[in-house]
């Protein structure tokens, strides 16, 4: 079911070929930029999902930060750089969005969650009316819990509905049930007019229903299902015959 398909937010994207430098460079030479010209999006959660060095953190990224998100991370008001790596493609694609505007929005990524949390702790050591910035994110501060638990803690106290949530690899900094409970929080958000873009390699997390899987290989991009994915195929290998797959990995 979708629950506001009328009012999605970000419907997709479209990549700006005419001004792409070269094909030859990074990120414009990965397979899944070479043969893209346009991705449509699920009005309430997409998954991109793929092998590692395929492309899909580099199209997330650019998509956060064409959406108006910082590189490392954050709400639409957080503006610091720790470190300028992120790549230009943001400026070659372009964003095709809904009519309605999101209320709040998050981008939220495992690798520069730390730099997340410390300007957090930047922001609030400095005077200012009002409350502090934790406060939204559970009031305690996210250096003083795991990094499972103020991973957790962002995802349940900072993304309030009615919003655009984008994230890179949750899985993480997530256990199994975590991830779980992850699904249940997605579905709550998503029926108070959310919507998500994820890349992740968690069966789990890509498992909520009717989303739109998008997986990344080496011939490019395609849709796909949850059971036809390498990472579901994979795992379902595992389980089922868990030592024959050992027994091939570390027979010397």
């Amino acid at each position: 079911m979708d629950f506001f398909a009328e009012s999605q937010y970000v419907k997709g994207i479209r990549l700006k070929r005419d001004c792409i430098p070269s094909f030859y460079t990074f990120p414009f030479n990965l397979p899944s930029i070479q043969t893209l010209d346009e991705l449509t999006f699920h009005p309430n959660v997409t998954y991109l999902v793929g092998e590692n060095g395929m492309g899909k953190s580099t199209l997330l990224e650019a998509i956060a930060v064409a959406a108006g998100f910082n590189p490392e991370g954050g709400s639409f008001n957080f503006s610091f750089s720790t470190y300028d790596s992120h790549s230009e493609l943001d400026h070659h694609i372009r964003l095709i969005k809904g009519v309605e505007k999101p209320q709040d929005g998050f981008f939220l990524r495992a690798e520069t969650f730390y730099n997340v949390a410390s300007n957090i702790e930047e922001l609030d050591s400095e005077p200012m009316g009002g409350g502090k910035v934790i406060d939204s994110f559970g009031g305690v501060s996210l250096h003083q819990q795991s990094h499972g638990e103020s991973f957790w803690a962002t995802f349940m106290n900072r993304f309030r509905g009615n919003g655009i949530y984008i994230m890179d690899e949750p899985e993480a900094a997530l256990s199994p049930l975590r991830q779980l409970s992850m699904l249940a929080r997605i579905h709550e958000l998503v029926r108070d007019h959310s919507q998500f873009i994820i890349a992740t390699h968690s069966p789990i997390i890509m498992a909520y229903p009717n989303a739109k899987i998008i997986e990344f290989t080496e011939d490019g991009i395609q849709e796909s299902s949850l059971e036809e994915t390498g990472h579901y195929k994979i795992m379902k290998q595992f389980f089922e015959d868990k030592n024959r797959l050992l027994h091939h990995l570390l027979d010397e």
